[in-house]
């Protein structure tokens, strides 16, 4: 089918383009960017006059609940969420049920989203067989069938002895392991240590939970070479240890959720369960040092942490409710908010650039050669490229409630009843390998 998207404004992050102009689109790729042939002949027409065409983004950190907990969501609803969002591509983690540690799983979980074509999906094997750190998984025939790398997903491998085989084993192979800095023994509690989980009576998660995490694992990393992603960085400390790791040149990435990056563990309130997350919402200087590293390159990407949860296991008293929120909808609308390009109208382009590097170019790094063929386009939007495209508009402000959501999860720390704050920026039109995956009318 052949597209053309006429005079929006077009921002490519990675190259720096920020022009009006037309896209034109073909067989699934970008063909033309700033001014089509005359004898381009489109199917269709999408008028984007006042409205912003970026690159689809990418999301590193996706829960889409199935198999296993499909009261919880399903694919469908998920990626339909996802491209309601202006995200094409999605990382899942491998904490389903059963735990994604067979091909014969990953090949049918892509199988059927490559049916759905509403996303693209990358899934992330499991790193020790049932998550249980054991036993070490079948890593190259994960990656044959499709594993961009291998994580445990929220459960910490306990016997650092087999951590370290399974980095010695990635190094060989070329495999990133993904990992949540977080000790299996202090990681207990369900909100941050500090006055407010006292005050509360909740029992706390100390910041060393993360940092004797990562130091173990910086130092694994520089015994083995092994390239790891660091999973949502919670806190400043743990900043500052993945800013000393890169300084040493190690092959470490790492990434900060959008609660963390917004939030702190003072909007827990009264109890409400909308705050209980894994990582636990941290204190201010905290949520500053996030924000700092993500502006500077530490952090390279944002990620939604999409986590969604039933009515039945949310609305629980703190303590006892499921960890998680919904969040690839509010992807794109967080990341304008942290960069303050919904400040200004038009947009300023160096707050809009930056805001959108974090959810396009930034997480490619960060899958890397990993994406094979899309490598070199995905994220981005280059002539010849792949046309996975997200047109939003930048002057809409929303609110995140129950209706406004298509996640089958309804709960978000976002909520307008919670947070009495429209957000802003909403899509218009999602495509994905040139296909139209969500329109709004």
């Amino acid at each position: 089918m052949k597209i053309l998207i006429k005079n929006g404004r077009l921002v490519d992050p990675a190259s720096g383009l920020d022009q009006i102009g037309d896209l034109a689109i073909m067989g699934g790729r970008i063909t033309a960017l700033g001014d089509a042939k005359p004898d381009f002949t489109p199917d269709r027409t999408i008028d984007a006059t006042g409205l912003i065409v970026a690159p689809g983004l990418v999301d590193l950190a996706v829960r889409l609940r199935e198999p296993g907990h499909e009261h919880e969501g399903m694919l469908e609803s998920e990626l339909a969420a996802a491209a309601a969002g202006g995200v094409t591509s999605v990382v899942c983690l491998p904490d389903t049920d059963p735990t994604l540690d067979e091909p014969g799983l990953v090949e049918m979980l892509k199988f059927r989203a490559r049916k759905l074509s509403r996303c693209r999906l990358f899934p992330l094997g499991a790193l020790t067989r049932g998550l249980k750190g054991e036993n070490l998984t079948e890593m190259a025939e994960l990656h044959e069938a499709g594993c961009v790398g291998f994580s445990q997903a929220e459960v910490p491998v306990r016997d650092t002895q087999v951590l370290q085989r399974a980095l010695q084993y990635a190094a060989t192979f070329g495999y990133t392991v993904w990992l949540r800095p977080q000790d299996a023994w202090l990681g207990k509690g369900v909100a941050a240590s500090g006055p407010v989980a006292t005050r509360l009576g909740l029992s706390g998660v100390p910041t060393i939970a993360e940092t004797i995490a990562l130091h173990t694992i910086i130092e694994l990393v520089r015994a083995t070479g092994a390239r790891v992603h660091l999973c949502r960085i919670s806190s400043a400390a743990g900043v500052d240890l993945v800013r000393q790791a890169k300084a040493q040149n190690l092959p470490i990435t790492a990434d900060v959720s959008i609660n963390s990056l917004l939030l702190i563990d003072v909007d827990i309130g009264y109890f409400n369960p909308a705050m209980r997350l894994n990582p636990p919402l941290r204190q201010g200087r905290d949520r500053a040092a996030l924000q700092a590293g993500l502006a500077d390159g530490t952090l390279d990407a944002l990620v939604s942490d999409h986590t969604p949860v039933s009515e039945d296991e949310k609305t629980l008293p703190f303590g006892e409710a499921e960890p998680g929120a919904t969040g690839l909808e509010l992807l794109l609308s967080l990341a304008l908010k942290w960069a303050g390009a919904d400040h200004d109208e038009p947009a300023n382009p160096a707050r809009l650039r930056q805001a959108l590097s974090v959810v396009t170019c930034g997480p490619v790094k960060v899958l890397g050669d990993a994406l094979g063929s899309l490598s070199s386009s995905a994220g981005r939007l280059v002539q010849g490229g792949v046309a996975d495209v997200c047109i939003f508009d930048p002057s809409v402000r929303w609110r995140a409630e129950s209706g406004a959501l298509t996640s089958q999860g309804k709960h978000t720390p976002f909520a307008f009843q919670v947070s009495g704050t429209d957000l802003p920026g909403r899509v218009r039109v999602t495509l994905v390998a040139g296909q139209v995956a969500h329109e709004v009318a």
